[in-house]
């Protein structure tokens, strides 16, 4: 292996100086038996391990409505509870509860939770929060209103209050959160990601599920019969679950809440549709407001869909890379057979337009793979002639290696301007190192993978990378990245699945929270010594029955004064089972206080219509509701119902 680029030990220190994070543990259902392995269909009890390695997944949202995205909702695999909790030091405002899907079908022997991503589903202006499994069809959990689940602070304050009248578990989870059926039936899917994008353009956000075994096995059922199948290739796999894209069709609020979504069916081309997909993202890469697609899959080619639909039709086109005469197969977008475990996006190379951070298995002597760095090339034009227009820049950058990843995530955690990147990775923990069995797997004949009798053991005690660290790359003078999680305390060893970020205090900088599988999950609050300025957008729109609802797929754009542009786009849940708040987040470096920067956002309202609007906004927070008639030059500090508010007053 050729030697890797050092930095040198003093910009090493100092580089490591700028971040500091205190960290807590999320809290877990107590008097509930745990287990450290799932109970599988017979014929795969020999590979449980293998079966068992997903499930984790963390959420940073606004549940409360306290105006922060203090609130985590995760999957806490040892007990099966998708767990809602205060972000630790924010506050005891509510009693930590879980989930229940009763009185909707459920069977805790052959189900189990994968992940839960918030959002206002049904656009009443209420948090909402989504749970996927295995072994049935996804859950909306919708919010109804009721007593606040926080005591109310002094007038007009926004920031988060101490403590509130604790209700039972049982009792606040049942009056808070109803679930309803996403699908039209309960049907048996294993579903391992899910984001939310307005996919079709018509205004309201749509819901792309990402699955994994075939629709209708018996995965988690130990007492069925017969045998189950696994992926009949490790590069070039489609005998998968069906992904699907379903279109929003109604909703509305109040005590009895519903929400309605329809499969578009036909919309996924091709192998988009059956890859065992891993993570799902969905972000606007040509500028015309409509969200390009990419299923990270395991087994398979990734696939990124150009998106030309309009409201109402769905037409999404397979985008593949060129390939050039000194070019693997496996580092052009859309032929690579890696294993896509998570997905992000962000500007890295400054060229205005977003690149994708994919995650896959790069572990030292193991597989070997990379990690990828999909760099914009700036040519979006040619997405209409069907060529994806990146080239993986994930070496030069120090990006293509760390360990077997899952989430990824490109953030500014000292608000410096410069994107950092971190990584959830480690498979499964155990006693028996188990690499040289993968390692034949892996080389064996495709005609015999599908067959569960044909697998090495992968039991309980198996080890494969169990042992990996959650790298934290920082950007270094050269424009190479380098991991410093040793030097500010994120060294220890964890099997993570998800990462979750979001400003949980309203202090300007990003927190953050692991979730990790069948260990504890933990809390990451930041304490950089000297952060840069920040803008925070809190971007709004008008939902059903006048109520303001996050602003999924609107993009903001920043001109510094030193030149830089920064961009970025309200997420609705891209990774692998990690979702970030609904903000965008701007590090300023050291922009003053009083300077008042031109921001440019463009967004669509909910008849579909674009609209591009200028603010001059100072560092700090905004809340800004889109369409407001407010003057150009101030933020927007509460959201009312447009109203021809006097110049100079808040809307």
């Amino acid at each position: 292996m050729a030697r890797l680029p050092r930095v040198p030990a003093d910009e090493r220190a100092a580089m490591a100086a700028r971040f500091d994070f205190a960290r807590a543990p999320l809290p877990q259902p107590a008097n509930l038996p745990r287990k450290g392995v799932r109970e599988v269909h017979p014929s795969l009890r020999h590979i449980e391990a293998w079966i068992s390695s997903v499930g984790a997944s963390a959420a940073l949202t606004d549940l409360d409505g306290d105006g922060l995205a203090n609130d985590v909702c995760y999957v806490d695999n040892g007990t099966d509870r998708v767990v809602v909790t205060p972000f630790p030091g924010t506050g005891e405002r509510y009693a930590t509860f879980w989930l229940d899907v009763a009185p909707l079908e459920w069977n805790a022997r052959t189900m189990a939770p994968m992940g839960c991503l918030p959002g206002d589903l049904n656009e009443d202006g209420l948090g909402d929060i989504l749970v996927y499994f295995w072994g049935r069809t996804p859950v909306a959990f919708l919010q109804r209103p009721g007593p606040s689940l926080q005591r109310p602070g002094p007038s007009g304050s926004s920031s988060p209050t101490e403590s509130s009248t604790e209700l039972p578990t049982e009792s606040l989870a049942a009056s808070r959160f109803r679930p309803r059926e996403v699908a039209a039936r309960v049907e048996r899917w294993y579903t391992n990601a899910a984001t939310r994008a307005d996919v079709d353009g018509d205004g309201h956000v749509d819901l792309l599920i990402g699955n994994y075994f075939a629709d209708g096995a018996r995965i988690l059922d130990a007492e069925a019969g017969g045998s189950e199948e696994m992926q009949h290739s490790m590069s070039r796999a489609d005998n998968a679950g069906h992904n699907r894209l379903f279109l929003w069709a109604g909703g509305h609020g109040g005590a009895n809440p519903e929400v309605r979504f329809e499969v578009a069916k036909g919309a996924l081309p091709g192998r988009a549709e059956i890859g065992w997909t891993l993570s799902l993202g969905a972000a606007d890469l040509d500028g015309d407001l409509r969200p390009e697609i990419f299923f990270g899959n395991d087994f398979g080619p990734d696939r990124l869909l150009h998106n030309r639909s309009r409201p109402g039709r769905v037409e999404l086109v397979p985008l593949e890379g060129h390939r050039g005469f000194g070019t693997p197969r496996s580092k052009v977008l859309g032929h690579d057979s890696f294993k896509g475990m998570g997905v992000d996006f962000g500007d890295l190379n400054g060229d205005g337009w977003l690149d994708l951070y994919v995650s896959n298995i790069a572990a030292e002597w193991a597989l070997e793979e990379s990690h990828f760095l999909w760099a914009s090339t700036g040519e979006v034009e040619r997405m209409a002639e069907g060529q994806a227009p990146y080239r993986d820049a994930s070496e030069p950058l120090g990006l293509s290696r760390s360990g077997w990843g899952w989430d990824s995530r490109l953030a500014d955690f000292d608000n410096d301007g410069v994107l950092e990147a971190i990584q959830a990775t480690g498979f499964v923990k155990g006693g028996v190192n188990r690499w040289a069995e993968l390692h034949e797997i892996a080389m064996g004949n495709d005609d015999l993978l599908h067959r569960p009798g044909c697998w090495h053991r992968f039991e309980a005690g198996s080890d494969l990378s169990g042992r990996d660290t959650n790298p934290f790359f920082v950007r270094a003078s050269s424009g190479r990245y380098f991991d410093l999680a040793p030097e500010i305390g994120l060294g220890e060893p964890m099997v993570t699945r998800a990462i979750a970020t979001a400003d949980v205090d309203g202090d300007g900088d990003l927190d953050f929270v692991f979730g990790n599988q069948w260990e504890t999950s933990y809390a990451y609050r930041n304490q950089a010594p000297n952060p840069g300025r920040s803008l925070v957008l809190d971007l709004r729109r008008l939902g059903i029955e006048g109520a303001w609802t996050p602003a999924i797929g609107a993009a903001a754009s920043v001109r510094l004064p030193d030149g830089r542009r920064l961009v970025a786009q309200v997420d609705g849940g891209n990774g692998h089972s990690g979702a970030r708040s609904p903000e965008i987040h701007l590090g300023l470096g050291e922009v003053p206080a009083s300077v008042r920067l031109p921001v440019e956002i463009s967004w669509r309202d909910r008849g579909g219509r674009v609209h591009h609007d200028t603010y001059r906004l100072a560092p700090g927070r905004h809340r800004i509701g889109l369409g407001e008639p407010a003057p150009m030059d101030r933020p927007v500090a509460r959201l009312t119902p447009p109203t021809s508010a006097p110049d100079g007053e808040e809307g």
